[in-house]
């Protein structure tokens, strides 16, 4: 049984080795350099530090295709390497989440290797095989116009192997015992150097049946609880976050009535209508979404993002929603992928707008569950659309103005840099938003501290307040005790909405201020008028407001400004 629920009110920051900071100057991202980082991660406020795959690969998917899951890539480093940085996060009181890479490994795994060579080979059913290509050869590819097929003819084998993913990508039996059994052995090797939690890519495949006689797949959620106990027993406080871009009606399967599966789900569902809403204007789908997935345990948690390393998947929008957000931001085919998705960060997809950014930003924080930041959202990196599928959003960190952003010393790197127009490192990097105290960067760290001082969102409940314009997201959190007012205003007109105690709740109704958490535009009630809150909205404007139960300092905070006189 999980104790410890440090999740629930963390700081997640995605970020990849190799692209990081080089720290030998050979042109790559490596743990030395990651190391010299970790007071700068420290000092924005992160909480917990999720690693893209690392283990040695051949690099065809960006580590994704994995040739020993016990291993770090001799490119950015050795297992010692890696144990000093755990331990340097330790010391700083942040955790460490890897990624696991388990649907699939590289066809160059020995595993793969030795199933391919030998009918008779104790690795052959570790894999998923058919004398004859199936019919639904050329269905359910994850990569569509990219990805031809998901059976490939083996040479050595003398027959079909199944890949969900690229053809490289052979994918597990993970219906196999053993395959199951050695999953659990590379967590506990990863547990034991000081790793905290794994991000599970592709979670429905892995728990799917797969095979040539399969034509509708079925989840083996009991696998989920198999590895949950595992971790349970072996480290009281370790998690999966679970890639699971699933519909909500699944929700609960994969967390367990009791939360007895996974303790966190990055929430697709809400992600997709969010940006939907954003492109529109209309909170009320985004509204239905986050209700949607209210449902869950009390030991489980909602991950949240804006952006992250993969295409922005718009799957699970309606054909003509999915226009309107293409639209809005991907207007362009070259910015857009695999039909459903679009691969551009968030600042070029928003123009640069920082009252957009910041209401974006601001919604990160403020939605229900645990924010997780992509590597560069705190200076508003942008995209390269010239290099091919998911790395146009891959690109190194912009340290400096200096060669290569700062990212190395080497003449010449591996690693793109964003080196042109407005999002060129000359323009973006770490090193002038520091000393700017209006720059984005500043800005972050500020909704960084704010949001850890605001636990109600992470542990506590919400709901949706009626503010009377579909252009206007409230919600309201409660936690014992505390209660949080967030809004947003997703128009690019000003709102002023008058909103009555009872609509706000308890806290309220007493008649007590909103206390505004980011400034000092308090709310007070309007008695003399008509009984409500006054709160005005600048164009995409938002506001944290605390409701009720403050005590004497917070009342005083916000005493009410002296009214002058109509008399002479």
């Amino acid at each position: 049984m999980i104790n410890d629920l440090w999740y629930k009110n963390a700081i997640v920051y995605c970020l990849s080795v190799e692209s990081f900071l080089d720290g030998n100057g050979d042109g790559v991202g490596d743990f030395r350099g990651l190391i010299q980082c970790l007071d700068y991660l420290q000092g924005l406020g992160v909480t917990a530090i999720w690693l893209m795959p690392f283990q040695t690969s051949p690099q065809k998917d960006d580590g994704y295709d994995i040739t020993d899951y016990y291993s770090v890539d001799p490119r950015y480093g050795t297992l010692g390497d890696f144990v000093e940085f755990a331990h340097g996060c330790a010391q700083r009181g942040m955790r460490v989440m890897i990624d696991l890479v388990v649907n699939h490994t590289s066809d160059q795994h020995p595993w793969f290797k030795a199933a391919r060579n030998s009918p008779d080979s104790p690795y052959r059913d570790w894999y998923v095989w058919s004398k004859k290509k199936p019919r639904n050869a050329n269905s359910g590819m994850v990569f569509p116009g990219v990805q031809r097929t998901t059976w490939t003819y083996d040479e050595a084998a003398k027959e079909f192997y199944f890949h969900r993913f690229y053809k490289f990508q052979p994918d597990l039996n993970t219906s196999n015992p053993e395959v199951q059994a050695e999953i659990l052995k590379i967590m506990g090797f990863w547990i034991q150097l000081g790793v905290s939690g794994f991000r599970m890519d592709a979670v429905p495949f892995v728990i799917a049946t797969k095979g040539a006689g399969i034509t509708r797949t079925v989840e083996q959620y009991d696998m989920l609880r198999t590895f949950a106990a595992f971790l349970s027993w072996r480290k009281g406080d370790a998690i999966i976050l679970a890639e699971a871009n699933v519909l909500p009606s699944s929700d609960m399967h994969y967390f367990g009535e009791a939360g007895e599966r996974l303790s966190m789900m990055f929430n697709f569902n809400v992600n997709q209508h969010l940006f939907y809403s954003l492109a529109t204007g209309d909170v009320g789908p985004l509204q239905t979404s986050l209700m949607q997935t209210k449902p869950r345990p009390a030991t489980a948690q909602w991950a949240t993002f804006l952006r992250n390393h993969d295409e922005l998947d718009l799957g699970r929008l309606t054909e003509a929603q999915r226009r309107k957000v293409f639209e809005r931001f991907a207007p362009d085919k070259e910015m857009q992928l695999y039909g459903r998705g679009i691969r551009r960060r968030l600042a070029p997809m928003l123009h640069g707008d920082r009252r957009r950014l910041e209401q974006a930003y601001s919604l990160l924080f403020s939605m229900p569950g645990t924010p997780v930041l992509r590597y560069g959202d705190e200076i508003g990196m942008g995209d390269n659309l010239a290099l091919p599928e998911r790395y146009s959003t891959r690109t190194s960190m912009q340290w400096t103005n200096d060669h290569h952003g700062g990212f190395t010393r080497a003449p010449r790197s591996k690693i793109h840099t964003i080196r042109n127009g407005a999002y060129g490192y000359q323009h973006v990097n770490v090193a002038d938003q520091r000393r700017d105290p209006n720059s984005l960067m500043d800005w972050m760290e500020r909704m960084i501290r704010v949001r850890k001082e605001t636990p109600e969102i992470g542990w506590g409940d919400f709901r949706i307040i009626d503010t009377g314009y579909n252009q206007v997201l409230g919600i309201r959190y409660d936690w014992r005790g505390n209660h949080t007012l967030v809004l947003h205003n997703f128009s690019a007109d000003p709102v002023e909405l008058r909103l009555a105690p009872h609509t706000i709740g308890d806290g309220a109704e007493t008649g007590a201020p909103l206390i505004n958490i980011l400034s000092k535009e308090h709310s007070f009630l309007e008695e003399e008028k008509d009984g409500r809150y006054s709160i005005q909205l600048e164009p995409y404007g938002y506001r944290w407001f605390r409701v009720g139960g403050f005590d004497g300092r917070l009342l005083k905070m916000a005493q009410r400004p002296p009214t002058t006189s109509s008399q002479p």
